[in-house]
């Protein structure tokens, strides 16, 4: 009777989940990774964790096994022996929560189901019975004990802040884009959530209505003026201006990724934390187009990379290059892998 149950509760989640990736993707490629998520409950983890060492092991023989130790050193910076609290604790917040306990008690509904895969994608390689921190959400704060999260913030002292690939259908979907930045429109485009972030309404109170910029707020009015309420735009209607603002929210820019995967420039300023698209890498006005926090000198970039598009052309291309990195599926299944392992070593559980 409990089987039938769980079958049904999975059923309604799936039916719940591909509503929503029906009206907000834009790719095929989401759905079946969906899909893909929930048919991976079928196979037992049993199954991975028998594979786990035969697959690191499998990484060492890689030819750019030493590119991939260079990102396991950058989204894990622990490298001191420290010990896991024994006692299980889950905290609540507006828009994260953070879990301690084992892996396999981690649980579905405890937070939104994205995580839930995403992190089951990495987990069911190891022991249940393996102890971690696990922030999922909008994380925009350092961890006081080393915690697995999507997002981290840019400072000297985030070492706490374990980053690992989550929230993936939301934050790591790319497009084809078939159509150059010369024939695309002299424009910036923005659509977004305003929330409590300061950057969002400094740039809308200083641009809605500019003729260089079609912007505005999207989704329910939770707080600013009402002329910036405009319709949402699909992605493909975003690829039809040259230029596209990536501005952080909560955390990072959730849009950067696909924007510099297209023939659109990514604008934004300075970012002040990071995924695992490794933000704090980024080269300004090389990967994408830097302006400043008070957006004084927005108009006269764009200006000037609508005068000369071959420059605005070779900001692409360093975007598509830094893009690929993140496209081999396999590597970034064994990183994930081995970002856990020394977790989990220098937590001394393995």
């Amino acid at each position: 009777m409990s089987g039938n149950i769980l079958l049904i509760d999975n059923c309604l989640e799936l039916w719940q989940i591909i509503s929503y990736i029906s009206y907000e993707a834009e790719s095929q490629s989401s759905f079946l990774t969906l899909l893909k998520n929930f048919s991976g409950l079928l196979i037992p983890d049993v199954w991975y964790r028998s594979r786990r060492e035969r697959m690191l092991a499998e990484a060492r023989r890689r030819p750019d096994y030493a590119y991939m130790q260079k990102r396991v050193d950058y989204y894990i910076r622990i490298h001191a022996p420290w010990t896991i609290s024994a006692e299980d604790k889950l905290t609540r917040d507006r828009s994260w929560i953070h879990y301690t306990g084992a892996i396999g008690d981690y649980r579905r509904k405890m937070f939104h189901t994205a995580y839930y895969f995403d992190q089951h994608d990495v987990t069911r390689w190891f022991p249940r019975s393996l102890r971690w921190n696990f922030c999922p959400g909008d994380v925009y704060f350092t961890p006081e004990v080393p915690t697995v999260v999507k997002s981290r913030l840019l400072a000297a002292d985030n070492q706490n802040s374990v980053v690992l690939k989550l929230d993936k259908l939301r934050h790591f979907m790319f497009v084809h884009d078939m159509k150059s930045f010369r024939e695309k429109k002299d424009c910036v485009i923005f659509r977004g959530k305003i929330r409590q972030s300061r950057l969002r309404t400094c740039f809308l109170e200083k641009f809605f209505g500019h003729p260089l910029c079609d912007c505005g707020v999207v989704g329910r009015n939770e707080g600013c003026p009402e002329e910036w309420m405009v319709p949402k735009k699909t992605i493909r209607e975003h690829l039809d201006y040259k230029f596209i603002m990536a501005i952080e929210g909560n955390d990072v820019a959730s849009n950067l990724k696909w924007v510099m995967s297209s023939n659109s420039l990514a604008v934004m300023t300075r970012p002040t934390c990071e995924t695992w698209f490794m933000e704090g890498t980024l080269i300004p006005d090389y990967h994408y187009i830097e302006v400043k926090d008070d957006f004084s000198d927005l108009e006269e970039k764009l200006n000037y990379y609508i005068a000369h598009p071959e420059k605005a052309e070779e900001i692409i291309a360093h975007a598509h290059e830094y893009v690929a990195q993140f496209r081999d599926k396999k590597r970034e299944e064994l990183l994930q892998m081995m970002v856990m392992e020394q977790y989990f070593k220098t937590s001394g559980q393995l």
